[in-house]
Order: C-alpha cells, then structure tokens, then sequence
C-alpha cells in the first residue's frame, strides 16, 4: 500500500499504524541496518573501529548524545547522516507547526483540528530530511530563537488574549518535534537558554514569558562543544550534561590512509583539472603529512586542533597552481611538482591557530617549517636516511657493505660544494624543469637506483624531491623567493650570502 495515499485519520487508523517515538524509530532502524551488515554511517573515515560502535550504541540505548571533539572531526556531519536512520515518510496533522502525530497530539490546534473533523482531520506526509534542525549556538541566541515566544500580531488578528495557547509562536526546537536537532558548539550557549534546554530534556515543558505550556516533545537532541569552549568561552552547566546520556570523543585520522581517503573524498576537484592535472601519491601524502607535523609543533596551539579542511584547501590549492602554471606556459597536460607545494601556504596559514612562540615566528614561516617538516619525514620513506648515514659514519670504521653503500648523495652535494646552484622559477615549463634536473650531477642516477620502474614524468618528481629532501636535512641550501626556488651549497650559502638575502631571511 501507497502510505502516501492516505489522507485522512481514518484512512490512516485503517492501516494499522501504530506510533512509535522518534528514538525507538532509530533503533529500530538501525537494527535492521546492523542485522543486514550495512554501514550505518557512510563517507566517515577512520571511525570504523572507534567513534561509530559508539554512536550505535548509543543510538540503541535511545540516549541524547553530546560529540566532544576539536574542529574539522565530523561532528557536525555525523549528526546529520542520523536521518538517514528515520523513516522515510511519517504523518502528521495537515497545518501542524510542531508536526504532531494524528494518533497522539500534543498541539492545542492538532486537538482542535481532531475534535472538529474527527476520522476526516487532513494527514500530511513528512520526509526523513524535512525532519533535521540545526542552530549554531552563538552569545546572540536567545529562548525565542530556540523555544518560542509570544506573537502579539497573531493574538490581534484572531482576537485571542495572552494566556491562549494559539498565541504562541514556536521557536526551531518545538518545530523539530519528532526529528533530529542539533545544537553546535553548546559552550557558547548563554547559562539561562542552557537551563531552559534543561526542562525540555527533563520535563517536557516549555516556558515562553511565563506561559508555562506542558509540550511534551518527541526530540532526538545531538549537542557538539570543543573542548577548547570550555576554558575559552563558557561551559555546559551542569543539570544539562547531566541529561546528555552519552558523550562521545571524536579524533583526528590516526593514520596517513585515512587521511588520504578523507582528503581525496571531499576535495572539489573538476573534471578539468583532472584531465589536466595529474597528481601523484608523493604530493598526495605529502600534503596530507603536513597536517599531521601541524598537530605536533610547539608553534601551533594544540587546543584549537587542525581540521582536516586544512589539507582539502591545500590539495584543492595544489592543483590550482600546477593548472595556473600550465595555462601560462600553454601545456594540454601537468603535474603537481614539488614547487608548486608553496601555493598550498595560504591553506595553511588561515587554517592553523598559533601560540605565542609561533606568532613571533610568522605565520607564513610556520607553515613554510610544517612543509619542510613534512618533506623530511616522507623522505626517510623513499630515500636512504641521510641521519643514518651520518650516525654510521661517527661510529667507526664502516663494513665493506656500508663502503659500498656510502652516500647516495655525495655526487649531488659535491656537485653543489664545486659552486653550481640550481634556479626554479614556479612558472618554468614541464619540459625545461627537467632539463634543470638532468643538470644536477649524480641526481637522475640515485632516482633511477631506487625507482627504476619510474617513468620520465615521475623520475624527475622524485628528482626535485630529493632536492627538497636534501635541503631539509641541511645536506644543501634552499631559498625561496617571490618567484623561484633557489637551491646552493650549504656552506657558500652561509659564508656568501649578500646584505638583500640577510634582509629577506630576517622577514621570514
């Protein structure tokens, strides 16, 4: 049967319907998708085994639910995929502000309207995703805003006094009356609309000017809050936590995979860009390895966390300057070569809050040392060690495999030490990068050695990689300017560098 067919209270009695609370719905729900072994929460990476068991759990208990995490955790979206576990149409009374239940209501104007028509009271159909609310919870808010307040132009027009119940104007919580709300951020919820949350999860009554109107609301409530809010902001009083059954920690990808799968998800890339663009697993994991050096450096404020749209801006911005730098150089086809990594700066920049040693730092020079940073630690994962390397050669006399393995790298530096220096303009063309690279003594061999399966686009990738590498092991100088990268000989560059260099370092 058509449910959509029916139209009536009567038709809808006919039909054996039986009313069943929002939360029990969930369940409900949920079970059937458990049982079937369906995911429950689809696009959430990296909660499989930890934040997800958590909600369903608490979904199964029929609990309120309070996410506590830092920023750019899914909180928010999380909350919103639950509609997914309601049902796809529920009825209600035709005309209902607060949508109530034809068998069960709660509205005076629902009572009327079923008083007045009997089996023949209008039924309207509601679906899943009409049935969400959400509300920012910002000092401004107030209990109208969320509960309601008293209409006066409404009591003129139909000649009501004050104390009708009709009087009233239903503020975004009573309208969410069987569905999901979500309050995001609650710290920053004034104490007062806090409590008067507090009788609506404990009660079941509203309180609008003094007219106190037992409403008792069919909500399922999901509350975030950073836990920076509490020392920063305000704090969640104490009676409304208490009502918040099950508070759930959220968290950050734990692993590199999960943060590529995230990234790679939610980055709005076109379909130009990816004709156009090609963008390789290096690039990939080094962008997403500069959020995880973020999350650890004494120059960012930890409190504030790093949200994962850090690294979606910076891979959207990547691509962006590799397809900038192929339109002026008029090329069909480009990659995301490891200069192009500088235009990912400004995602990093206005996505990182920083403590007070960073603020004396610079914020462009942070992000700068989160991007060598990252370089260095992705560098040990393709190319030998340059650390180890120097370990082994303070420890003694070296074996016959160490000899013959010395350093990979002392025909790139040595070609440096002789005084040649390598000159990057971000706008330089695929084909004469390469012809650069190839300049480089001993750099092409070390990349062929290590990935002979390479081909000549990504052999001088790696190659470029290993410059940057290099440099961020302090095996060779690198500086960038406005509109190149500059990389020399360690020492000359110490020993040689002219009063306009010492002027351009001191800003950064």
């Amino acid at each position: 049967m058509n449910i959509k067919k029916i139209k009536t209270l009567g038709e809808l009695k006919a039909s054996g319907y039986q009313p069943k609370s929002i939360k029990e719905e969930i369940r409900q729900n949920l079970i059937a998708k458990l049982q079937k072994n369906e995911p429950t929460f689809s696009g959430i990476v990296g909660y499989e085994d930890t934040v997800i068991p958590d909600v369903e759990r608490a979904l199964l208990s029929k609990h309120n639910i309070l996410f506590l995490g830092l920023r750019g955790q899914a909180k928010t979206r999380m909350a919103r995929q639950m509609t997914e576990l309601l049902d796809e149409y529920i009825p209600c009374v035709a005309g209902s502000d607060i949508n109530d239940d034809p068998v069960n209501p709660v509205s005076k104007y629902a009572q009327e309207e079923i008083a007045t028509h009997g089996d023949e009271t209008a039924i309207h159909w509601i679906h899943r995703s009409e049935r969400y609310g959400e509300k920012l919870a910002t000092p401004d808010v107030s209990v109208a805003d969320l509960i309601g307040d008293i209409d006066p132009i409404k009591a003129a027009n139909l000649k009501l006094s004050f104390a009708d119940e009709r009087v009233l104007h239903y503020g975004i919580i009573p309208r969410s009356n069987r569905g999901i709300f979500v309050i995001n951020e609650l710290p920053d919820l004034q104490a007062r609309i806090q409590v008067a949350l507090f009788n609506i999860l404990e009660e079941g009554d509203v309180q609008i000017r003094g007219f106190k109107l037992r409403l008792p609301l069919d909500i399922m409530f999901v509350f975030t809050a950073n836990p920076e809010d509490y020392t920063n902001r305000g704090s969640i009083v104490t009676p409304l936590k208490d009502r918040i059954e099950s508070q759930i920690l959220t968290h950050y990808p734990k692993s590199l995979e999960n943060a590529l799968e995230i990234t790679e998800q939610e980055a709005e890339i076109s379909e130009d860009q990816k004709a156009k663009v090609k963008v390789s697993d290096l690039i990939k994991r080094l962008i997403e390895q500069v959020a995880f050096e973020a999350r650890s450096s004494e120059f960012v404020d930890k409190k504030s966390g790093v949200s994962a749209r850090l690294t979606i801006s910076a891979f959207e911005n990547a691509v962006s300057s590799a397809e900038r730098r192929a339109i002026i150089n008029n090329e069909n086809q480009t990659q995301v070569w490891m200069s192009d990594l500088v235009g990912i700066i400004p995602s990093i920049t206005g996505k990182v809050e920083l403590v007070y040693e960073g603020e004396q730092e610079g914020p462009y020079q942070v992000a700068m040392n989160l991007v060598d940073k990252a370089i260095r630690s992705q560098f040990a994962q393709y190319f030998p060690n340059p650390d180890t390397l120097k370990k082994r050669r303070n420890t003694g006399k070296p074996s016959q495999e160490e000899q013959k393995d010395d350093n990979p790298y002392r025909p790139i530096t040595g070609w440096f030490d002789k005084g040649n220096n390598l000159n990057l303009s971000f706008n330089t063309s695929d084909k004469d990068k390469m012809l650069l690279l190839y300049k480089v003594d001993g750099l092409n061999a070390l990349v062929k050695k290590y990935f002979p399966k390479s081909n000549e686009e990504q052999a001088a990738l790696l190659m470029e990689f290993v410059l940057h590498g290099l440099s961020s092991y302090s095996l060779i100088s690198k500086k960038i300017f406005e509109n190149k990268i500059e990389f020399k000989d360690l020492v000359g560059s110490m020993m040689n560098f002219s009063e306009k260099d010492f002027e351009f370092d001191e800003e950064a």
